[in-house]
Order: C-alpha cells, then sequence, then structure tokens
C-alpha cells in the first residue's frame, strides 16, 4: 500500500493505493525517505490590527463568467460540474421526473466518463448544457425541483 495526499478543487486528501499484478497483490512500499522539511520560523507579531486587503478591480477580472442558459432555478437544487470536462451525453429532458441516484449525463475528463446523478429525487427543471458542451468545475448543468 502506497499512501498519498493529492488535492482536487482545493480540497486534500489522502488515499491509498494498492498495485495488482496477475491478480496477486504486489507490496510497493519503498523506503522512507528522510525528512527534509524546515521548522517554520517564528516571526514577532505586531500590535497593529490586521484589516484584509481590499479586492482589486483586476482580481475579480479573473474570475471567467458562468456560461448557462438561463432556466427557472427557484426552488430548485443546482447539479454542479464537479470537475472541467466535456458533456458527452445529455440523458434527461426538460420536465421530466427523476430518482435519487438516476444518471443525469455523462461528463468526459481526464480520458474519463463520469456519470453525473441527481443528488435527490424530483422534476428537471432546466438542463443547461448539450452534448459536446465543454464545462468548468461549478457550472451548472441540471436544476431538479
Amino acid at each position: 500500500m502506497r499512501k498519498f495526499r493529492i488535492n482536487v478543487n482545493g480540497k486534500s486528501y489522502e488515499v491509498e493505493v494498492e498495485e495488482i499484478r496477475d491478480g496477486a497483490v504486489v507490496d510497493t512500499r519503498p523506503t522512507p525517505a528522510p525528512a527534509t522539511a524546515v521548522p517554520p520560523t517564528t516571526t514577532p507579531t505586531t500590535s497593529a490590527p490586521s484589516t484584509p486587503a481590499p479586492a482589486t478591480a483586476a482580481s475579480s477580472a479573473q474570475t471567467p463568467p458562468v456560461k448557462s442558459k438561463t432556466g427557472n432555478v427557484e426552488g430548485g437544487t443546482p447539479v454542479t460540474a464537479p470537475m472541467p470536462g466535456t458533456v458527452l451525453s445529455v440523458k434527461v429532458k426538460e420536465g421530466e421526473k427523476v430518482e435519487r441516484g438516476q444518471v443525469l449525463l455523462i461528463l468526459e475528463a481526464m480520458k474519463m466518463e463520469n456519470e453525473i446523478v441527481a443528488p435527490q429525487e424530483g422534476t428537471v427543471l432546466s438542463v443547461n448544457v448539450d452534448d459536446n458542451a465543454s464545462v468548468n468545475s461549478g457550472d451548472t448543468l441540471v436544476v431538479i425541483g
């Protein structure tokens, strides 16, 4: 078993990976490397109150606007893209009733096909993407009410 720490959308996860060859588990534990981390140094604190820096127009201009078709989202639950990718196929239509866990669409990301499923049962209020659409992480794909 090897342990890795990965970051996905700003969240850190610790995972364990096990190598399997011809159905047999292979132990691939490397010898631990000596620690080379430098301990953090402390800096003297000042008595001046800290205030957050004001946001500049340049920093707010770097955030791209979310591209989505307008739809009836009032009272609905948005289903957002967990990662950037391409919508391979939309499996539902507006007005369709869906069950919790039902596949709404297939999103290709990092050469893998990911099923985006309904987080709850309800009715599809809007479908904001089409087949072959490119989406960013956090874009609203479908709204369920």
